[in-house]
């Protein structure tokens, strides 16, 4: 059996308590780069905690998820603007206005053809932006889905949470799509990422769950100890298992392939974790709502 991680915490204060770090993206350049959801800013860690953030043309944009491109910069959607931005390493921001009135882009990744694949929540899309702006859209079968996460799967497809449909989502290149309906009603699935076993793994923020769908569409849950921990993002880790955030019960967890749970509560209270990543140093960093960014180095 898998022995239980000792894990270091260190929580960087990067903004004010309503700033709202949300997610958090590996550059290019070494450093750890974030959204601050509620000023719209754009802001820059390094392992030693040194940072900076690059504002946006509006403060009031929304920016969520962050990706890093294929182009050396990074890609993020701004969930109440309504766009899709680019920052270079440098600072210099770029912004995409969407086709589609509302679209409420959220989840965004780098995709096997070498554009990025982001979601559309608000009109029920999955968007495709190529490094030099174009932008294409794929309607859903399913409405009042809300797509949320995204992440390339080892398939070449781009999977997708469905949060308010409870449903895993997989569309390919040419923008078919194929929908699993998870067995739990009620699960309002948000992250996802691609595990080191091959399946995609996804956090059930409603049902208090970890899931697992292969690409041969067999899904599994594996409950948390709390059901009402909220968890939110998720990325796998320096050890090959998956890393997630409980965003109401103020922790980190990490999940194996046998669906074998450890937590670690967080040193701040209330601190509101969101998006996780793994960094370029081998520690899991994690964004928090509160105003920090929280580093946590596995042994």
């Amino acid at each position: 059996m898998p022995h239980s991680p000792t894990v270091s915490i260190t929580e960087f204060a990067v903004a004010d308590r309503d700033a709202g770090p949300y997610g958090i993206a590996a550059g290019p350049d070494g450093a750890l780069w974030f959204t601050l959801v509620h000023h719209g800013r754009i802001g820059r860690i390094t392992r030693d905690g040194d940072h900076t953030s690059y504002r946006l043309a509006s403060a009031s944009g929304g920016p969520s998820v962050i990706a890093a491109g294929p182009d050396g910069a990074l890609w993020f959607t701004e969930f109440r603007g309504h766009r899709i931005g680019r920052v270079s390493t440098a600072g210099d921001v770029t912004a995409f206005p969407l086709p589609t009135p509302d679209a409420g882009p959220f989840g965004i990744t780098p995709g096997p053809d070498g554009a990025l694949w982001f979601t559309e929540a608000g009109a029920d899309r999955i968007g495709r932006i190529t490094t030099d702006g174009q932008v294409t859209e794929f309607p859903l079968p399913v409405t009042g889905a809300f797509p949320s996460a995204i992440a390339a799967g080892p398939d070449d497809r781009l999977w997708f949470t469905m949060n308010q449909a409870d449903a895993i989502g997989a569309i390919e290149g040419d923008g078919t799509v194929t929908v699993h309906t998870l067995p739990t009603p009620g699960a309002a699935p948000v992250g996802i990422t691609a595990g080191a076993d091959g399946a995609l793994w996804f956090v059930e923020i409603g049902a208090g769950r970890i899931g697992r769908i292969t690409p041969g569409d067999r899904i599994d849950e594996f409950a948390l100890p709390d059901p009402a921990a909220r968890p939110h993002a998720i990325a796998t880790g320096p050890d090959g298992n998956c890393w997630f955030t409980e965003w109401g019960a103020n922790r980190v967890g990490r999940i194996t392939a046998d669906g074998r749970v450890d937590e670690h509560d967080l040193p701040s209270p209330s601190s509101e974790p969101h998006g996780i990543a793994l960094g370029p140093d081998g520690a899991l960093w994690t964004a928090l709502e509160t105003g920090a960014i929280a580093r946590l180095a596995v042994k």
